[in-house]
């Protein structure tokens, strides 16, 4: 993919969660819409160098574009990593510079990378030396009693000059002592507007915009206030359908692949059935889409069929398709409620 190419497809990403956007959130996001950027949970440059962990880079040729996460501090062992994420087919190398854990601390890697910018930047180049595919960053405004204002412009200076391009910005410090990971997305306030002034001060920089954007307009506002991208993360993970549903026409201009979210979950069946045949189990899969009817009628029925029965021995498609049949149950006797209220008045 080329980086024009990778830079359009940046106006909407779904940002890497662990645990969550593994290959098969992935390829159920994709039917969804086919030009939002999707990105791998976070490896770490140890895993794939030392580890020979190859199984963490599967992917279904389906869930293109899709970008790498990194993480790591070693530049030899981080382009050796990134070598091998592009040959394995993956659109973008993009390195962590975000996370906040303990265990990523430990590593030497994550958001307490925002205290080496240098560092970062040596990273980026040799990843970039290594690989023709965009290399990119995902970073905070700061960490600990950093001031953002000073330190995240020196922090895009030095790392651009790099060859960096492309910055997705998590508008909130991470405090690396005191704060949960979890705290840590939700606690720190939000500074939007620095993200802002950081896109007018670099121009050329393609920037997205990461944290507490929880619906699709809001998304679409910060595009029309003059920002490259946006990234949402726990909102296009809880609510699928109405986040990515609508981003074909309403972020990219084209045109949406679905229009009911039945349809997402009839064209998951056979990948289901694959998955299940090849030894998987279906809560592998099932997991990742309990939020699909979010705010619908039939979505608790549909959340309690497939929570309850996804780990049992034997689950399969017939499991999902009696979840489906619920909701739609759901759905015709709410239609036949509000056809009653309107005939009561």
């Amino acid at each position: 993919m080329s980086d024009t190419t990778a830079r359009a497809a940046a106006r909407l990403s779904v940002a890497p969660m662990m645990d969550w956007t593994d290959r098969h959130c992935r390829f159920f996001h994709r039917l969804m819409s086919r030009q939002t950027l999707l990105y791998t949970e976070m490896v770490t440059s140890p895993a794939l160098v030392r580890g020979k962990a190859y199984h963490l880079l599967d992917h279904h040729q389906d869930e293109h574009p899709v970008a790498l996460q990194l993480g790591g501090s070693d530049p030899v062992e981080l382009a050796a990593a990134a070598r091998i994420g592009a040959e394995a087919g993956y659109d973008e190398i993009n390195l962590n510079v975000g996370c906040p854990s303990d265990r990523v601390q430990s590593g030497t890697f994550g958001a307490v990378l925002m205290r080496s910018p240098d560092l970062v930047a040596e990273c980026c180049a040799a990843m970039r030396a290594a690989v023709d595919v965009p290399v990119t960053v995902k970073c905070r405004i700061g960490v600990d009693d950093q001031e953002p204002r000073d330190i995240l412009p020196d922090f895009l200076e030095r790392v651009s000059a790099a060859g960096v391009s492309r910055f997705s910005v998590h508008a909130r410090k991470a405090w690396l002592q005191g704060l949960s990971p979890k705290e840590n997305r939700d606690i720190p306030p939000l500074d939007y507007e620095l993200v802002h002034e950081m896109k007018a001060a670099f121009a050329p920089l393609h920037i997205s915009l990461n944290g507490g954007v929880a619906t699709l307009p809001e998304a679409c506002d910060q595009l029309a206030r003059g920002l490259d991208g946006v990234m949402i993360g726990r909102a296009a993970y809880h609510q699928p359908w109405d986040i990515l549903a609508q981003a074909d026409a309403l972020v990219f201009g084209g045109e949406n692949p679905l229009s009911a979210p039945e349809e997402a979950v009839e064209l998951m069946l056979p990948y289901i059935e694959a998955h299940v045949a090849s030894g998987g189990r279906l809560g592998q899969i099932t997991k990742h889409m309990l939020g699909l009817f979010a705010g619908q009628p039939g979505a608790r029925v549909w959340r309690r069929v497939l929570s309850e029965g996804a780990h049992k021995p034997g689950a399969g498609v017939a499991l999902v398709k009696e979840a489906l049949d619920a909701v739609m149950l759901a759905r015709q006797s709410a239609q036949a409620a509000q056809r009653e209220g309107f005939s009561d008045a």
